[in-house]
């Protein structure tokens, strides 16, 4: 197959265009749109759910539902799943491309670029376009389109995962040279702890008090926290509380995760956590209350596994190293192998991403888009 289908000039156009949309998470609605109307002029026909009712936090319309497209094929194989999100991380309003003399396309360094998910978003499209315009051989093939990710993948809770008849699939949302792919992510667990002392006046009566802190602390302390080992990683990353400096505090909330790509090992360290800040409480006369969110679970494609070797064959045959490799982060993979879709998530060019240093390549693009056409249409 010839790799000049992929029409760099007008990906680069495209992506430009697109990142131009402000599509912060639950303000994905104009990005949504416009989608559609990419996808229609195709000649592909656009499905939604209803899940912007449920993620239209401040009921202002501008959440967004997840897209469906499928494109039924015309030689054997599985089905394949292409899925990207729509939304961007903060700050992501008033966003737009500064590209370069050799072909580096930021952000004016006042907001991410968003090529976290954008360039996902125009690998999937330019490959679309290539297929339909050269009348390419390929399998069914589905795309999905998703709202709300970046917080921790809220829009493919609302998947309809019985319009979805693809068992493999290939999530664009992942830095690094394209042909690199995760095949393991975590669970990631969030864990919001309500630490309760008693109140007293810190200069009259201090002993009359229960220091909240004080209780966190000696939990916290004892804790192990960070990268815990190869598998696990523990954080804690804010603390609300207190009502003045000469007040013992009486309340602290203290919020985390818990990372680890063995789903029923977060679930224990969640448990140890609990005991250590019960076991603090105690000592000073407090209670403490944990609350524990699981977010999404983690998962690992073995890669024998054909959804694995059609990467890297794919890779190999436009002259790109592969890579497979395990991610810390989350992404719409872990709920799609959840719901009993393998899937990989493929590097999309894309670096330096959640930053105002964000940025992509017009060749990286080019290739992402290549590398996805080829994904679409490899013969079995």
């Amino acid at each position: 197959m010839s790799d000049t289908y992929i029409n760099s000039k007008r990906l680069t156009e495209e992506f430009v265009e697109l990142i131009s949309i402000d599509s912060l998470s639950f303000r994905e609605a104009r990005m949504a749109e416009r989608l559609k109307e990419k996808l229609r002029a195709i000649g592909l026909t656009v499905e939604e759910d209803n899940a912007a009712s449920s993620l239209d936090k401040d009921g202002d319309g501008k959440s967004a539902s997840n897209i469906y497209v499928r494109l039924p094929g015309n030689i054997p194989g599985p089905a394949r799943l292409f899925c990207s999100h729509m939304d961007t991380v903060a700050p992501g309003t008033g966003k737009r491309a500064v590209i370069g003399p050799e072909g580096t396309i930021t952000s004016a360094k006042d907001t991410v670029l968003g090529a976290d998910d954008v360039s996902g978003l125009v690998s999937i499209l330019e490959a679309l376009r290539a297929i339909e315009e050269n009348d390419l051989p390929h399998p069914d093939l589905e795309i999905l389109f998703t709202a709300a990710e970046e917080p921790y993948c809220n829009g493919s809770r609302y998947v309809d995962y019985d319009r979805l008849h693809s068992r493999e699939g290939y999530v664009l949302d992942l830095t690094g040279p394209v042909g690199t792919a995760a095949a393991a992510a975590p669970s990631i667990i969030s864990l919001t702890v309500t630490v309760t002392g008693r109140a007293a006046h810190a200069g009259f009566a201090p002993e009359k008090g229960i220091n909240a802190l004080s209780i966190a602390a000696v939990a916290l302390a004892g804790m192990r926290t960070g990268r815990v080992d190869e598998d696990l990683t523990v954080n804690f990353g804010t603390i609300t509380g207190g009502n003045g400096k000469n007040i013992v505090p009486e309340k602290i909330v203290i919020e985390g995760e818990i990372r680890c790509l063995d789903h029923e090992r977060a679930l224990c360290e969640a448990e140890r956590i609990r005991e250590e800040f019960a076991h603090a409480a105690a000592r000073y006369g407090g209670s403490t209350e944990v609350s524990v969110e699981e977010n999404i679970r983690a998962y690992r494609v073995r890669e024998d596994r054909g959804v694995v070797k059609r990467l890297i064959k794919a890779s190999g045959e436009l002259g790109f190293t592969s890579e497979i490799i395990v991610t810390y982060g989350g992404s719409d993979a872990n709920r799609l192998n959840e719901h009993g879709i393998e899937t990989i998530v493929v590097a999309c060019a894309m670096e330096n991403c959640h930053s105002t240093q964000e940025y992509t390549t017009v060749d990286e693009l080019t290739r992402s888009a290549q590398l996805t056409l080829r994904l679409m249409t490899e013969q079995e």
